[in-house]
């Protein structure tokens, strides 16, 4: 059995590849964002209107990020398929998923103009989770509606999203096996459920531990 990264009383982080890992573990529910098999190009330096220099992280935090490992090849969703399920990006992999499920979008623009970002992201659902929704949450680079500055990952999620996902996954405890910066965790910690993260990237269990680390948000 893999030792923790990181624990505490709500959240476990385990560094390595959720593939060995996974198995070996209890859990109920599975909320993820996985590579999508889309290589995407993590160097944003190019984007206009980005910090040189993030002073409070100390590094070029919303520029240059590592390549999404697995991402240079197809997403198998069925190494999933034995627990009830959240997937992002399941539009880029829909014809390897199983019939039925719930199809949700994340609207990203919340009403800003077009530009050169995705204007929305879907989630799918193993499990009825009611009626397809929207949810609206401003996520375009640096004009975010929540946690500016906290650029920690090239494909990070809204922590507010997060919870959403998770207060409409079935109860118990959380797993997260592409958990990059930790996000899932920390909103599952918010909502007072138990969660579990594995990363093959070192640098973001210890981005994630940090935030674990912090006290419970007020809801």
């Amino acid at each position: 059995m893999t030792e923790p990264y990181y624990q505490d009383d709500h959240c476990t982080i385990y560094h390595g590849d959720c593939r060995e890992i996974l198995p070996t573990l209890e859990f109920d529910c599975i909320v993820t964002d996985p590579p999508y098999g889309i290589n995407l190009d993590t160097d944003y330096r190019s984007l206009k209107g980005a910090p040189d220099f993030n002073a409070r992280h100390g590094h070029y935090a919303g520029k240059v990020h590592p390549k999404v490992v697995g991402d240079d090849r197809p997403f198998d969703p069925s190494m999933l398929s034995r627990w009830p399920r959240a997937l992002f990006g399941a539009n880029h992999y829909a014809s390897r998923l199983p019939e039925g499920g719930s199809w949700h979008v994340w609207d990203k623009r919340d009403g800003l103009g077009a530009n050169m970002f995705a204007d929305f992201e879907i989630w799918w659902t193993s499990y009825p989770s009611g009626p397809s929704r929207i949810f609206r949450h401003k996520w375009l680079g640096y004009m975010r509606a929540s946690e500016v500055g906290d650029h920690w990952h090239p494909t990070q999620k809204p922590t507010a999203l997060m919870r959403v996902v998770i207060e409409a996954a079935p109860p118990g405890t959380v797993a997260d096996p592409f958990m990059g910066s930790g996000t899932t965790l920390r909103a599952a910690k918010d909502l007072g459920r138990k969660a579990i993260g594995i990363e093959i990237e070192e640098r973001y269990c210890e981005i994630a531990a940090k935030r674990l680390a912090q006290e419970v948000l007020p809801l």
